[in-house]
């Protein structure tokens, strides 16, 4: 339900922003940062959930095309989540493909990809994530925002069990 909210969010957001004005900012080129936040872990099993503080950190590319920006990029993200008395998550590694507006020097996007769940008991797993950020350039080169995430983890390495996440991150990077 959380992905689809952030997906439509973003999505009705972006004809809002045709009408405000144009980017001063040049968003092409690589970036590196790190980011910090909140998880919330849930599983289909009653009582194993888990929730706390999670932060990582950023790399990726994006290619400015004037009122639109596409990019790539990959988080990893550490944890010390336990998730009921079954598993401590330990780690989240992503990676992603983003699209957004441009609002002034401001970025609305949306974002897909790859995530693996890291944890000490029940290993890792491969799944997806779908969430919606905004991120603004704030001058020499850095940029700051926020993110949330929602994944989805299927039968958790073969457990049975599924895994759902939900993460916000607040972010800072420096583009060169």
């Amino acid at each position: 339900m959380l992905r689809q909210i952030a997906l439509a969010s973003a999505i009705a957001a972006i004809p809002a922003g045709s009408a405000l004005a144009q980017s001063s900012g040049d968003w092409s080129g690589f970036y590196a940062g790190g980011q910090i936040g909140y998880a919330d872990v849930d599983t289909n099993v009653a009582g194993v959930e888990g929730d706390g503080l999670i932060g990582g950190l950023v790399v990726g590319y994006d290619h400015d095309f004037g009122d639109w920006v596409l990019g790539a990029g990959v988080d990893y993200d550490f944890a010390d989540i336990e998730v009921g008395t079954a598993a401590t998550l330990e780690n989240v590694l992503r990676v992603k493909a983003r699209g957004g507006y441009k609002i002034g020097d401001g970025l609305l996007y949306g974002t897909v990809g790859f995530a693996d769940a890291d944890t000490d008991t029940l290993g890792s797993d491969d799944g997806y994530f779908i969430g919606a950020g905004y991120e603004m350039l704030v001058g020499g080169g850095l940029s700051v925002g926020g993110e949330i995430l929602y994944h989805e983890f299927d039968d958790f390495n073969s457990s049975g069990v599924d895994v759902e996440a939900t993460t916000f991150q607040i972010r800072a990077t420096y583009r060169f």
